[in-house]
Order: C-alpha cells, then sequence, then structure tokens
C-alpha cells in the first residue's frame, strides 16, 4: 500500500493492484527507431518506449515496416519499469499466464514464447512434453514439470472459454474443475 495526497490534505491509500490496473501501457503503435538483440525503441507522440521482444517476434518485424503496433505488458519493479511487447493479443494473453507460473519471470516467459508458434507451444504442454523448455537458461527439468503442471490446466480453461461462451461462467469454472453439470448448476 502506498499513501497518496490529495488536493484538499486528505492521506488516502492506493494499492499497488490499482495503479498496475489503472496506470499499466497495453497498447502502443508507432514508428521504429532503434532496433538492439532483444529490444526495440517505438517512438510515438515524441516518446521513445524500449520495449522488450522475443527472437520470433523480431523475426516477423519487417525491416522496412513505417509503422508497428503491439500489445504491451508492463513489469512494475523497484528499480524498473519494463515493456514486453507482442503482435497478437492472443501471445499477450499466453505470456501473462507464463508469468502467473511460481518461478518464470519475464524474460524466461519471452525464451517460452519463442519456442514457436502459440499452438505448437501449448499442444507440447498438454502432451507433457518436458523437452521443450531445453536450452532455455534457468529452467531445468524440475521447473519444466512445473511450468507444465501449472499450465495445462490454464491452458485447457483459456482454450474451452474461448470456444464456449456460456451464460453462467461460474458453472463453466466448476466443469473445468472437474464438477458434473448437474453439481455445478
Amino acid at each position: 500500500m502506498a499513501l497518496g495526497w490529495s488536493p484538499v490534505g486528505l492521506n488516502f491509500e492506493i494499492s499497488s493492484k490499482f495503479i498496475y490496473n489503472c496506470l499499466m501501457i497495453s497498447y502502443i503503435t508507432g514508428k521504429i527507431i532503434l532496433r538492439k538483440d532483444k529490444f526495440i525503441i517505438v517512438e510515438t507522440g515524441g516518446v521513445g518506449y524500449k520495449i522488450f521482444l522475443s527472437q520470433k517476434t523480431f523475426s516477423k518485424l519487417s525491416p522496412d515496416a513505417d509503422r508497428v503496433v503491439f500489445f504491451c505488458f508492463q513489469n512494475v519493479k523497484e528499480d524498473a519499469l519494463d515493456l514486453y511487447g507482442f503482435l497478437t493479443h492472443e501471445e499477450l494473453e499466453f505470456f501473462e499466464t507464463l508469468m502467473d507460473v511460481r518461478g518464470v519471470g519475464p524474460k524466461s516467459a519471452l525464451d517460452i514464447a519463442s519456442l514457436g508458434s502459440l499452438e505448437s507451444i501449448k499442444d507440447k504442454i498438454l502432451k507433457q512434453d518436458e523437452k521443450i523448455f531445453a536450452g532455455i537458461p534457468g529452467i531445468g527439468l524440475k521447473k519444466a514439470q512445473t511450468i507444465i503442471l501449472e499450465l495445462t490446466g490454464k491452458i485447457k480453461l483459456l482454450d474451452s472459454l474461448k470456444n464456449k461462451v456460456s451464460a453462467d461462467p461460474a458453472e463453466d469454472a466448476l466443469t473445468q474443475l472437474g464438477f458434473s453439470h448437474h453439481q455445478a448448476k
């Protein structure tokens, strides 16, 4: 919690969740003015934003692109505010799902996102293929097993929610947890 000041002199509390939800940069469009190995700088409205990208995203960028569009994840830390960019909203959602896994940070999540197409990564995770994470720094066998274990249910839930729109989201969530449709109702 942080304390804030208002013009009338009253102190009020601002939670980190409020800051995350209200002050987050989630979309940037502009011109690439600098390309480096792991990031680019995009100029929009006279301001340059440093955006970290996966190797897969780098390979999809046209070298002579006049304007680019990125869906962004803003990582707020004590000593930095980092932006991570993605070409599609689905890639951003998958990245955010990876970030929910204990022990996976933004750099590891970007490395995982570079392993192939989004569908092939999801397919290999659902098939319990631990070899997919071979070569990613900081991810050994145990962490790979943890990632697969935590992501399997989340991927199935995301895919089922995408394919099926129901009138009762609570019922959908309960059936995903293993309850019968009758019990969920």
